[in-house]
């Protein structure tokens, strides 16, 4: 970090390196597109490299890295004709046709469980992106949404509690998996 913060440009490569698959993964979690995924991402490293000067040293990276992302994501997502496309293609997209069984009920599983999440409103996908897809902890999600961490438990609780009853209302395959 000091070398890259005195101008080294291979020490930000390597930062870029070590973080640039959680920055792809919650850019793509956002957008639901894997080329704006990428431009998010991309985006994500030139605003902290511009941006490195005002970084907190005794903060991890990680999370200030992620919350960039996550408010890039954001106004991408605010642009109505991108996000409305990204969407169309997160739910009209077939599915490959040549699987194996087992893999192609666990995709099926993972897809099902991604829409009913899509079903919730933004500030529920958020948390649960997260905290459960990019597993971060609860520390970490609430530096992210720049919020306490009792407020991300309580919207996690709620985001949660809304997400279950999406699932037995809408997607029933999901509840017969758990019984």
């Amino acid at each position: 970090m000091q070398r890259a913060l005195h101008g080294d440009d291979d020490a930000y490569a390597m930062l870029v390196r070590e973080h640039q698959e959680a920055v792809y993964r919650l850019a793509y979690l956002f957008v639901g597109d894997a080329d704006d995924a990428e431009d998010v991402a991309q985006e994500t490293f030139i605003r902290a490299h511009r941006a490195l000067h005002t970084f907190d040293q005794t903060r991890p990276l990680r999370p200030w890295l992620l919350s960039i992302t996550a408010n890039i994501s954001k106004n991408h997502r605010r642009a109505a004709g991108r996000y409305l496309a990204a969407l169309k293609r997160a739910l009209f997209e077939a599915p490959p046709a040549a699987r194996i069984e087992a893999e192609s009920a666990r995709q099926m599983e993972a897809q099902a469980l991604w829409d009913a999440v899509r079903r919730l409103n933004t500030t529920d996908q958020e948390v649960i992106y997260l905290r459960y897809f990019l597993e971060l902890s609860v520390a970490e999600t609430a530096e992210v949404l720049a919020i306490e961490q009792g407020t991300v438990k309580s919207r996690l609780s709620r985001a949660l509690g809304r997400l279950k009853g999406v699932v037995e209302d809408g997607f029933p395959q999901l509840v017969e998996d758990y019984r």
